[in-house]
């Protein structure tokens, strides 16, 4: 290998892939190509992590994005109000956020014991949570693999150049071995930034799934306790004082 590499014309490069000289491209191209087979996987685990990141990142910001403690001071000053219409009518919002499915069922069973009421806000944020995991942390499970099958490749760089150190001439072989032992460190470099890449954009999608969650379980104990609690009453207007002077007057 180390011989037809160096029978390459000017311009040309060799290509381990399709074993003969190719010209030269892409600075990124001719580096997967150097690195060897293992780079494309390691490249194809880092397109399917990213295009799930997306995906979720697009269903936990936008799809569920609600402004929780605007909604909550709607619906918890209807509710302890006991306008229980005006509460429902402020939880028909264009959102796929959890909390206001968790509010809506505890709403609509406002007149049940407070037993019923927990456990139907309990059933809608169970069903709620699968969604808010989903394929989260299989971002994760790829920032592993892609670190390993860089070592991988690694090791198969290494056993490939010690390969044709032993089939090149003595003159050859120290420059067969540098050589082969760059291209086999590849794999390793670009499987840790993949890896680095993956876990970073794990840990913004959990944060966020753990924000969603923590606002219906905050949301869920305010609502139990406004349905179950004392009904607001107004404040009275306060009693009108006496007028100025307007005292008895003393009998001369």
């Amino acid at each position: 290998m180390a011989e037809a590499a160096a029978q390459c014309a000017e311009g040309f490069v060799f290509d381990k892939a399709v074993g003969e000289c190719v010209e030269k491209g892409n600075a990124l191209l001719q580096l997967m190509s150097d690195g060897g087979f293992m780079m494309w996987v390691i490249l194809t685990l880092w397109i399917v992590g990213l295009v799930i990141f997306f995906e979720r990142g697009f269903d936990l910001w936008f799809r569920q994005a609600l402004a929780t403690n605007r909604f909550l001071k709607t619906v918890l000053d209807a509710v302890k109000s006991r306008r229980f219409s005006a509460a429902l009518m402020a939880c028909n919002v264009k959102t796929h956020h959890p909390l206001v499915a968790v509010v809506k069922a505890g709403v609509l069973r406002a007149d049940r014991r407070a037993v019923e009421i927990e456990r139907a806000m309990e059933k809608e944020m169970l069903a709620a949570l699968p969604n808010l995991s989903k394929r989260i942390s299989f971002i994760a499970l790829l920032a592993n693999l892609a670190t390993l099958l860089g070592l991988l490749g690694t090791i198969m760089g290494l056993m490939e150049a010690f390969s044709a150190v032993a089939s090149a001439s003595a003159t050859e072989r120290q420059v067969a071995l540098a050589n082969g032992i760059s291209v086999a460190m590849y794999t390793t470099a670009f499987g840790i930034l993949v890896a680095v890449v993956l876990l970073f954009t794990h840990h913004l999608i959990q944060r966020r799934s753990e924000e969603v969650l923590l606002a219906v379980e905050g949301g869920a104990s305010a609502t139990l306790v406004a349905l179950t609690g004392p009904v607001e009453e107004p404040s009275a207007a306060p009693a009108p004082g006496p007028a100025p002077g307007g005292g008895q007057q003393k009998a001369s």
